[in-house]
């Protein structure tokens, strides 16, 4: 019985050392079951793992009734795909970026709105724009943080005799996003999120030949927060029909006790506090209720800005119920 798998690449085939040396470097975290998937889906795409064009990333891997496997695609996997048609130009125009100098920051090093890219599809004896667009916000491998934390010994140790910390907020932490920036996100964000862009156009020209096919930069936020890239997809999908009916950068928050709820933009939260605070100025007991019947839409700010204005509106409210207290 032969030991020699096919696969696509430069060779028509893989002896069995070098499908081993496959299972231990681009698919070193999946069981039998899933390396097969793995093979199989490489020889379908016609793409070669051992250039790197496509690998295998698995999700849960500790946790046997949540574990999944994901075959992730790298972009020039995507462009041999899309080259193979026979149907492909890429553009010949550089990527479009919107830019926002007010979110400019450790979270979004470049102020990136969003990417747009370009591709053109043959068909009907014409050429065709395909355009697509990916937010930031959607696909940045971003994470809730605290700001701050300590570290305190736990009393307990590790098999090795070293001591275990237990970790807390430091005082006057607040809830952050931060940008995981051991990749290339930190370091090129408007490459990374137009290759997402371009990932998306492409499945968008293509959707037969990208079905459940995901781009490595596709997924790099789903690997931070633990999810599925389905699961990740549903979740830019709810975020951008929250934009659409004017949500998705708002947090409802209530100024009277009989007064119905009132959903502010982030950006004008802090202003739209600290009238607040004026009007209760001299009065404690209102101020402490007010923070207490708001609980939920402060964490919430405090997890989804990551400018200032959180932690300078919390000291704004404990500078307030002191002043009223004294």
């Amino acid at each position: 019985m032969s030991n020699v798998v096919a696969l696509p690449g430069a060779s028509p085939a893989y002896d069995a050392k070098t499908v081993a040396l496959i299972r231990r470097t681009v698919a070193a975290d999946t069981n039998d079951d899933e390396f097969n998937l793995f093979v199989h889906t490489a020889r379908h795409l016609r793409l070669d793992p051992l250039r790197r064009q496509v690998f295998a990333f698995v999700y849960n891997k500790d946790k046997p009734a949540k574990r999944r496997m994901s075959i992730i695609v790298a972009i020039d996997g995507f462009r041999a795909i899309a080259d193979r048609t026979g149907a492909y130009r890429p553009d010949d125009e550089e990527p479009s970026f919107e830019l926002d100098p007010e979110l400019k920051g450790p979270s979004n090093p470049a102020g990136l709105v969003k990417a747009t890219v370009r591709v053109f599809k043959h068909a009907h004896g014409a050429w065709h724009r395909v355009t697509a667009s990916a937010y930031w916000e959607e696909y940045a491998p971003l994470s809730e943080q605290w700001s701050d934390v300590v570290r305190k010994d736990s009393g307990k140790t590790w098999p090795n005799g070293d001591v275990k910390y237990d970790v807390a907020p430091a005082e006057g932490a607040t809830r952050i996003m931060k940008l995981d920036t051991s990749g290339n996100w930190g370091k090129m964000p408007r490459l990374m999120l137009a290759k997402v862009a371009e990932a998306l156009a492409l499945r968008k020209a293509w959707p037969d030949d990208f079905a459940n096919v995901y781009a490595a930069e596709e997924v790099d936020r789903s690997r931070v927060a633990d999810m599925l890239p389905s699961e990740a997809a549903a979740e830019g999908a709810t975020q951008e029909r929250l934009e659409r009916i004017g949500a998705g950068r708002t947090i409802l928050f209530q100024f009277g006790p009989n007064t119905p709820l009132e959903p502010v933009e982030i950006g004008r939260i802090a202003d739209r506090v600290r009238e607040h605070l004026s009007d209760l100025k001299g009065d404690a007991a209102a101020v402490r209720a007010w923070e207490m019947q708001n609980r939920h839409g402060l964490r919430e700010w405090w997890g989804r800005d990551s400018s200032r204005d959180p932690l300078e509106t919390k000291k704004a409210i404990e500078a307030a119920q002191r002043e009223v207290a004294s």
